[in-house]
Formats: C-alpha cells, structure tokens, sequence
C-alpha cells in the first residue's frame, strides 16, 4: 500500500551499493520536476525504519529538487537477507532496449534527456568513405586516431543485419575482424 512520507523522515541506505554519474544525476532530478507524478507510480520502498531499500538515487533527487513529501511502500516483515537480496534485484536490468522501436517512437534527445544512453558517433572516428588515401588514414591509426568503415544495406536487410550485429556485440565479437575473415574465406584472398 503507497503512503505519503515527509522526506525528513526517509534514510538514506549507507550500504547502497549503486553510484551514479553527476550527468544522470541532473537528469533524474529534472526528470523528477517536471514529471512528479510518476513517483506515485514507482514510490520508493523502505523498510519499517524507513531506511530505502529501492530508489536511493530518487531520495537524493528528491531532496535537490526540494520535494518535501514523497510516496513510499513499507516492506513490512522482511528479513535482513530479503532485504539485501531485494536492494540488488531492483537494480537489475534483465530487459534489453529495442532501439529501432525507441527511435521510431522518440527522439535522441528526447532519450537522453529521460536518462537513456543514447549511441552517438564517436567524435575522435572518421567516418569517410573508402575513396580516401589508405595510407592517410593507416597513419591516423598509427597515431591514435580512429577510422570507420561504412557498410550499406538494402532496406529489407536493414533490420536483420543490425540484430546480428547487436547479438555480436553483445557476444564480445570483432564485428570488423569477423567480416574481413568472411570475406577473405569468400574471395580466396
């Protein structure tokens, strides 16, 4: 059951296991501003001393945005182990963003300001073409620079080869290394 606590009244947990960047933490207190009514959504939970077992870092942001009541769940009757096994499992992400569905709905900014790290190019990349002088762009490397290959895909292939190149990703694969051994298997060089 949600109920109204003054936030005076709410602890900080000092063994929150969980940091966050200066950056975000601007983020969540704007978020928090402008958007106060989703805390009535997603309250914080305390424990029966009101010490915060999930949302240490909306307790901060609450107190920079100068709230001075906020809506809390008591978990009442939980052990000291359910507890700390609650305070990780709130903070685990099991779900994966669909980005294509995220872009098709918002945008980057829009993203990044609600929190999300939203993937920029990298500055310090050359992102040119192929038509370039390679021994240019080999000595760019040599000296700490960065140069990107660009690859264009026919638009029905489009979707299927960004979740490909996600689940590489996301196996540690060298997606460049990966290709110049398929194509050098596929043209015998």
């Amino acid at each position: 059951m949600i109920q109204t606590l003054p936030l005076k009244e709410i602890k900080p947990n000092p063994e929150n296991p969980r940091s966050i960047r200066e950056e975000k933490f601007h983020q969540l207190v704007e978020s928090i501003t402008n958007f106060p009514d989703m805390l009535f959504k997603r309250p914080l939970v305390v424990d029966e001393d009101n010490v915060v077992l999930g949302g240490n870092m909306r307790l901060r942001a609450l107190t920079a945005a100068g709230i001075h009541e906020v809506p809390v769940i008591v978990a009442e009757g939980w052990t000291e182990e359910q507890k700390r096994e609650f305070i990780i499992k709130d903070n685990v992400s099991f779900g994966e963003w669909d980005w294509d569905a995220l872009a098709n709905e918002w945008g980057d900014f829009q993203l990044t300001d609600w929190g999300l790290d939203v993937w920029e190019p990298e500055l310090d990349v050359d992102y040119g073409d192929l038509d370039g002088d390679v021994e240019q762009d080999i000595e760019l490397i040599e000296q700490g620079g960065r140069k990107a290959i660009m690859i264009d895909f026919a638009l029905e292939r489009y979707g299927h080869a960004a979740e490909i190149v996600s689940k590489a990703r996301a196996e540690g694969i060298n997606i460049g290394e990966a290709l110049i051994e398929t194509l050098e298997n596929r043209l015998n060089v």
